[in-house]
């Protein structure tokens, strides 16, 4: 249960506050953005009255894609949007932090893990309250933040396609499998790191050719999951499902996902031809995702197709693979840096509907969202994130007016504002890092 809020918190006195729809990592961090800096919030989450054909948790948060959050490094643009984040006083962050797995030079998490503290840290805050049930309508009024994520319903996706007068808000997005520790036959795997570099934090099952040939004709042919009839195929690039990226060609999963670059097998001191990587999924090596392998084969076809993957002969599944949709909006046009909306600026957009793509991008947005949202409602100017930032370069993304087909995508240092200087490919990224957080101190510190 939520923690019991004050006498006069009641709906007919609960006058200044935010609403916030969707209790997603963007939801909840921006949430946690307003409550840090003293506003009342209104948090809605339609689990577990109703669940989307992707989510299976009823707490808040829940990771369904991957419990990995890629990189940590400050040589990569993703890491270093992290560490801004880290510095912005993140909920997200810290519950990945305090949660995480081991992943090599990425951080992952414990899912469970991670959705309770994030949830058990926002129940006990006095001056939020937490609503389940659908949300099919936009509030009339007060300041609201769509954070409704990929997976909003089909109700509230209308209502958004009405507000914005969008005529589409959808593309197609798939999970990975997820095996039991146990049933991976250890005989014909083995843990290593590309290159040796960093700890052995993956399991890797090695092919020779005539079994890669094997798997990918059987991935070709697979049976999948039918679209409805009026939907059609939108595949994010980056998250393509596994029998998509086979029927480009023959090598193209040897030159993809199971490139076995770096990777010896030591029983035989040879590279294989291709490797599935497992990655690990809790901290006590419980379960292990299939890395790359997001799939729209139907289950029975992906308890046959997976278990040709050598050492997952007798795989024994936790989750199945599966497609769901992925809703955004056309935010070049309709939003501006603030993340409000142009024709509706009392509503914010946070996540992946905002046209950011990845957990750690939605979280971010969420967190500009809910520190813009409080100085809104404090009559205040919103606040933007310097350009040289990772949090400024995604939102120069999303409001880029010269944008033709514009599509979500994760924080990359392509975005930034170049550093017109001669540095060796090797060191920009160090160098993008610290021009950022420099530029992020000064920001901080003007707020202060």
């Amino acid at each position: 249960m939520n923690a019991a809020p004050p006498d006069n918190f009641g709906k007919d006195r609960f006058v200044s506050h935010v609403t916030v729809i969707g209790g997603g990592l963007a939801g909840c961090e921006a949430a946690w953005q307003l409550l840090r800096r003293g506003c009342r919030v209104r948090l809605r989450e339609m689990k577990p009255e109703r669940y989307s054909p992707a989510h299976k948790s009823p707490h808040l948060a829940e990771l369904v894609c991957s419990n990995s959050l890629r990189s940590d490094g400050l040589d990569n643009a993703v890491g270093l949007l992290k560490e801004e984040m880290r510095r912005m006083d993140s909920l997200i962050m810290a519950a990945a932090d305090a949660t995480a797995v081991p992943a090599g030079k990425a951080l992952a998490v414990d899912r469970n893990a991670f959705s309770l503290f994030i949830e058990e840290k926002l129940r006990a805050e006095a001056n939020l309250e937490i609503i389940h049930g659908e949300v099919t309508r936009i509030p009339e009024d007060g300041i609201v933040i769509l954070a409704s994520g990929p997976l909003t319903s089909d109700s509230l996706a209308d209502a958004i396609a009405a507000l914005t007068e969008s005529g589409s808000l959808y593309f197609y997005d798939a999970i990975s499998p997820i095996v039991e520790a146990e049933s991976i036959d250890q005989n014909k795997v083995f843990a290593a790191s590309r290159y040796g570099r960093g700890t052995a934090d993956y399991l890797n099952c090695p092919f020779s050719r005539d079994e890669y040939e094997a798997l990918w004709r059987a991935l070709v042919d697979a049976e999948q999951t039918p679209l409805r009839a009026f939907e059609e195929k939108k595949f994010f690039e980056g998250c393509l499902p596994i029998e998509v990226i086979a029927g480009r060609g023959m090598e193209t999963l040897s030159h993809g996902p199971m490139k076995p670059v770096g990777l010896i097998d030591p029983r035989t001191g040879l590279q294989p031809h291709a490797v599935v990587q497992l990655r690990r999924e809790d901290r006590e090596g419980i379960l292990y995702n299939i890395v790359g392998f997001q799939t729209k084969m139907t289950w029975t076809e992906q308890r046959r197709v997976l278990r040709m993957i050598p050492g997952l002969e007798n795989a024994e599944f936790a989750r199945y693979g599966s497609i769901h949709r992925n809703t955004f909006i056309d935010s070049p046009r309709l939003l501006m840096p603030s993340l409000q909306l142009r024709l509706h600026p009392r509503i914010l957009l946070a996540g992946q509907i905002s046209g950011v793509e990845g957990y750690v991008e939605s979280s971010a947005m969420g967190l500009v969202a809910g520190m813009n949202a409080s100085r809104i409602l404090a009559g205040q100017t919103p606040l933007l994130p310097p350009p040289e930032t990772a949090l400024g370069a995604l939102i120069g993304h999303l409001t880029n007016r010269e944008a033709k087909n514009f599509q979500p995508m994760n924080v990359a240092f392509g975005l930034f504002p170049p550093l017109n200087l001669r540095i060796p490919k090797r060191e920009r990224g160090l160098r993008y890092s610290q021009r950022a957080l420099a530029a992020l101190a000064s920001f901080t510190a003007q707020q202060a």
